[in-house]
């Protein structure tokens, strides 16, 4: 602070409000059947076997990377003790759009953790190359490896591929040791949100990953507040009044009980009482920081999505800001005509209309869109509308930083005189 005063924080700790922080077996709550699992399956490691692939679903903010972080944590530790290199090779799918970009990714996630040279380039070789690059540095420096893939149901790849980017992905990573191009012991841990996961996958895939499960749900409000408690201590004593940790709880238990989103408004309470200067963290403080967080969230999601994804996004919000009608629904049709042109304008890969609406529908998970399947009336076919929760022009503007699609955001008329005769022309079919 100016004036030579000092400025002291609420927190004492404030990595222990970090969700991505591995935190230590104690301060897990909830999670007992969860964590006894996963621990029974890692733990052939440690005499030298091979553990089980594992399946860990549930909604967001369960605690499965949570679970999976701790154990193999643990294990690597274990492990070292005895001798044996243990590895833990984890990437998040959410921003990978092809299988090629997710062998680039393991293949840096492994260079990185062993300080060597990632020995690829990301474009220009095959993905094959990649593969023969990542199995060797797997054989140079490990007895023993774990893949985690994260959100791996996100990892859709190319829609000219009929088998999806992750089933390929899988059947790749199980089969490694068996083919003998990984040396040691291989294992892997897909997380995903979907519990119909398995469904998607091809059949070679499916029996040569054949997961033990691990079924992640709900927190309630109690577990929450619990939770939160367990890492009081990354505030000062005294910094947090008795009313705060109840309200946080109560605001996640609404929110599908999702820890990490209380984690988030934990920390941003105790944020927001050290940017204006407070010493204890109140009401007031929860209820302002989840204020913000509803207007941000979304808004900051809509940065780590894909090129792809963002042009679908930008397509349907232009619909629904030029469309000149007392509704902003927006026709999957019309919001498809509009992306068409948008791929064109920015010359890259178009996708066909049913990725495009999947990407839409993805959205509302992140709480951008609501869908709602229509019908055009008998014999006229289903397709789906979308309704942005919030202002349109708000995720224009945001998506308009894109450096890309800012290259088409100044066109306000030629895309508002698109809009509208798609939509006259939809209306009139």
């Amino acid at each position: 602070m100016l004036d030579g005063e000092e400025n002291t924080s609420v927190f004492v700790n404030r990595d222990l409000v970090e969700p991505e922080t591995i935190i230590d077996e104690e301060r897990i709550v909830g999670r007992d059947d969860q964590l006894e699992s996963v621990v029974s399956f890692l733990r052939p490691a440690l005499q030298g076997n091979r553990p089980p692939n594992m399946l860990l679903y549930g909604p967001a903010g369960t605690g499965k990377s949570l679970i999976i972080n701790a154990v193999t944590q643990q294990i690597i530790d274990l492990c070292k003790s005895n001798g044996v290199i243990f590895g833990v090779i984890d990437i998040n799918c959410q921003a990978i759009n092809t299988l090629d970009q997710a062998v680039y990714e393991l293949v840096k996630t492994v260079a990185t953790d062993v300080g060597t040279e990632i020995g690829v380039p990301e474009t220009g070789v095959s993905t094959q190359r990649k593969y023969r690059r990542l199995y060797e540095l797997i054989n140079d420096h490990y007895d023993s490896v774990i893949f985690i893939l994260d959100e791996i149901d996100l990892l859709v790849g190319r829609p000219d591929h009929v088998e999806p980017a992750y089933s390929r992905l899988l059947y790749q990573l199980s089969q490694a040791s068996s083919t003998n191009d990984i040396e040691g012991r291989v294992s892997v841990a897909a997380l995903t949100n979907d519990p119909r996961f398995m469904e998607n996958i091809d059949g070679r895939a499916e029996s040569s990953f054949n997961p033990r499960d691990v079924y992640f749900p709900d927190y309630d409000a109690n577990q929450l507040r619990q939770i939160l408690t367990n890492r009081r201590d990354a505030f000062r004593p005294n910094a947090l009044s008795d009313d705060v940790i109840p309200l946080v709880a109560a605001f996640a238990a609404q929110s599908h009980g999702d820890a990490r989103k209380a984690i988030d408004l934990f920390r941003g309470a105790g944020d927001l009482a050290d940017e204006r200067g407070d010493e204890v963290v109140t009401e007031v403080h929860v209820r302002d920081s989840q204020e913000e967080i509803d207007k941000d969230r979304s808004m900051k999601l809509i940065d780590g999505l894909t090129t792809q994804k963002k042009v679908s996004l930008y397509a349907t919000g232009a619909v629904a800001q030029y469309s000149n009608r007392s509704s902003s629904s927006v026709p999957s049709p019309v919001g498809f005509k509009v992306y068409q042109w948008l791929t064109d304008e920015l010359d890259t890969d178009q996708m066909t209309r049913e990725t495009y609406v999947k990407y839409v529908k993805e959205l509302s998970t992140y709480g951008l869109v609501a869908t709602t399947r229509k019908s055009r009336g008998r014999g006229r076919g289903m397709y789906m509308e979308f309704t942005f929760t919030g202002d349109p022009a708000g995720v224009l503007d945001r998506l308009s930083e894109d450096s890309r699609i800012a290259n088409v955001a100044d066109y306000d008329e030629p895309i508002q005189t698109i809009v509208i005769t798609q939509l006259r022309e939809f209306h009139e079919n």
